[in-house]
């Protein structure tokens, strides 16, 4: 089951959804519209190494905006900090960014039951594209889950602005667990 428009409103003031700020002029049907943040992070190194830290290069978004090229993957991160401890967020793309060739959150777009912070975007775009900060890019819908609940501790807790990969950080955790 999707939460409605006004439910998601009425989530949000009861306290089972949190989003911060939330502007009831972002609410659809069935989802909150989400903004793009003024920063974006790109990988440096020519090969991204999923068994260490990869360096990044941070670019703000200024008033002008920002071009995002085809070979380039951004990280990104919404404006609002949103989640809920009683419902599975799930992130898309809006049709009307899609409609310009951006792609947004393809690979990853369920939140954890617990999650809150800012989400982290992954940006690609099919021809040069300039984007802004404030931009209306996503859309949340929440879900009812069945079954108990185990609230998200994980390692993206509390985001604040685009968060690189932690990949490796998962093998590193076996290893200690293993010794």
């Amino acid at each position: 089951m999707i939460l409605t428009g006004p439910e998601i409103g009425a989530a949000v003031r009861d306290g089972r959804v949190r989003i911060d700020p939330f502007d009831p002029g972002q609410v659809n049907p069935n989802s909150y519209n989400v903004r793009l943040g003024d920063t974006l992070l790109t990988y440096t190194d020519p090969v991204i190494d999923a068994h260490r830290p990869n360096p990044t290069r941070t670019v703000t978004i200024d008033s002008g905006g920002h071009v995002l090229r085809p070979d380039e993957l951004y990280l990104g991160h919404t404006v609002e900090r949103v989640g809920s401890d009683a419902f599975v967020p799930l992130l898309f793309g809006r049709s009307s960014v899609g409609r310009l060739g951006l792609f947004v959150e393809i690979t990853a777009p369920i939140g954890d039951i617990g999650f809150y912070g800012q989400w982290t975007l992954m940006l690609s775009a099919i021809r040069p594209l300039r984007v802004y900060s404030g931009m209306r890019i996503g859309q949340i819908m929440f879900f009812l889950s069945a079954g108990p609940i185990d609230l998200y501790h994980g390692k993206y807790q509390a985001s604040d602005g685009p968060q690189p990969s932690r990949l490796w950080d998962d093998g590193r955790r076996r290893l200690e667990a293993a010794t």
